[in-house]
């Protein structure tokens, strides 16, 4: 089993770091320290007439079609996290898009979002994302919406903790209404095992179930108390371990219930996943790492992995970061607890050479499919469960935490868009409704004021924008969204 960090990997890290302190200022093209670079250049992205302001990323088929298609999508959106400024990205901030990659909603973010999702809250679906200052984890809150794209909740740590420290990388709701979250406290501790400072500072992996409704910690679980330091793999580098800079050695990544009495956690620094008992916090089981309870068959090794999850059928699933030898992977292991061996029940593999450095997710799709984001990469993936490739699409943008596949049906609580361009006696109008997931066509009443518009013209939904053609546009045009039985779900009038 391989665990140290591959030439390639630092290599996909150093241009990172260098991208990043470019963007910054930090340093000039030639490395040393100088006035700020100039921007990359942006991404190629969708624009709009009647919504300037959003410009989502263009997503492309790499297997052979122009324009993705999802297999066994129908109804189902794929949700993500465009971010990472530094390499010219087309937006950054919450996105969702069908399966054929048209935009469905576009939400600009001054800060990178992860974990864009669908999630079932109180019986009813609702689109969370976390918001707040993040580097490799973050501080902040989780955002829950509604169907219309209302806020309904926000949910951060609480005890000791104090408000403000949810981390970037879990927000699981559960049936219970409470959600699974991650925090990253600095605290001192002895990093001698490692040949670091005695009275030296690590980054703490902390998991907090919150009450929603309430905010109330329901149940709490600390790294430092369960997995020592001398657990990592992560590299001590020069400066690491100081109060200004802590050592990060646990790294959480993924909390999941399994059953009423225990949780799968993930950690990758230490390459381990782990069943955590509610009860006591104490480990029945480790997956991987430096005391692994199982043995891997041929293939089975992982290493600094991501989404760690428990599936129905007892498997265990993760995004395998750093796979030997070839290239990141989706990995579903099976685990026989009466021989405590884990072997390889399926992976998903690209269709050439991609190592994601860092993020990623597997997610099992209802049917039985298996939908994979790339995290670092701008791709996302779909398989059938043995691993075989059905669709493989990439986006402009610099990479999405996590990417889902899910069924969403937004009802916006705000207006169409619609623009109109006007010439002597013809004119084009530009419809949209950013969210709105239930038009499936556009009406354009014409007049010289509201009382007298009458009806000119229907014509199909098109994508996130139709351009509608018209005929003489009077003093006063209306824009009406129509559902499939004609019905008007909103209307607004053209500029």
């Amino acid at each position: 089993m391989r665990f140290a960090i591959t030439s390639r990997t630092r290599a996909a890290l150093g241009v990172a770091l260098a991208t990043t302190l470019l963007a910054w200022g930090l340093v000039s093209a030639d490395g040393s320290a100088g006035m700020p670079a100039p921007p990359p250049p942006t991404a190629p992205a969708w624009h709009f007439v009647s919504r300037p302001d959003l410009t989502p990323p263009l997503i492309t088929s790499t297997i052979g079609a122009s324009s993705p298609a999802l297999p066994d999508a129908a109804g189902d959106d794929v949700f993500l996290g465009p971010k990472d400024t530094w390499t010219g990205v087309s937006m950054q901030g919450e996105l969702i898009v069908d399966a054929q990659g048209n935009p469905v909603w576009v939400k600009n973010s001054p800060v990178g979002p992860f974990n864009v999702r669908e999630q079932t809250y109180q019986g009813k679906p609702v689109l969370t994302y976390w918001e707040g200052n993040s580097t490799f984890y973050g501080h902040g809150h989780v955002v829950i919406l509604d169907d219309t794209y209302t806020q309904i909740a926000t949910v951060t740590t609480g005890g000791d903790l104090g408000p403000g420290q949810a981390d970037i990388h879990e927000s699981e709701i559960t049936p219970q209404g409470t959600m699974l979250i991650t925090a990253y406290p600095e605290v001192q501790a002895d990093l001698s095992s490692i040949g670091g400072p005695k009275n030296g500072w690590v980054l703490e992996g902390v998991a907090q179930e919150i009450d929603i409704a309430t905010g109330k910690v329901l149940w709490e679980w600390r790294s430092l108390d369960h997995v020592p330091i001398s657990d990592t793999f992560q590299p001590l580098n020069p400066g690491d371990g100081s109060k200004a800079q802590p050592f990060d050695y646990f790294h959480i990544n993924a909390v999941q219930d399994d059953g009423p009495n225990d949780l799968i956690i993930s950690a990758r620094h230490t390459h381990a996943i782990y069943e955590v008992s509610r009860q006591t916090g104490s480990i029945a089981w480790e997956l991987g790492g430096r005391h692994s309870s199982f043995t891997f068959g041929p293939g089975a090794a992982f290493a600094w992995q991501h989404d760690a999850r428990r599936q129905a059928d007892g498997t265990i699933t993760m995004f395998d970061n750093e796979a030997a030898p070839t290239t990141s992977r989706g990995l579903r292991l099976k685990l026989d607890m009466s021989t405590m061996t884990a072997t390889v029940d399926a992976q998903y593999l690209p269709s050439t050479y991609r190592e994601a450095a860092t993020q990623g997710n597997v997610q099992v799709l209802p049917n039985g499919n298996v939908f994979v984001g790339w995290g670092q990469t701008p791709f996302y993936s779909e398989y059938t469960g043995s691993g075989t490739l059905l669709a493989d699409d990439t986006f402009t943008a610099g990479s999405s935490y996590r990417t889902f596949l899910n069924p969403w049906v937004g009802k916006p609580t705000t207006p169409p868009d619609a623009v109109l361009e006007r010439t002597v006696l013809t004119g084009t109008v530009y419809a949209s409704w950013n969210g709105a997931t239930q038009v499936a066509s556009w009406r354009v009443l014409i007049g010289s004021d509201a009382a007298h518009a009458k009806p000119v013209v229907t014509v199909a939904r098109t994508g996130f924008e139709t351009a509608i053609p018209i005929r003489f546009p009077g003093a006063y045009i209306e824009v009406q969204a129509l559902d499939a039985s004609g019905a008007v779900l909103g209307s607004t009038v053209a500029k």
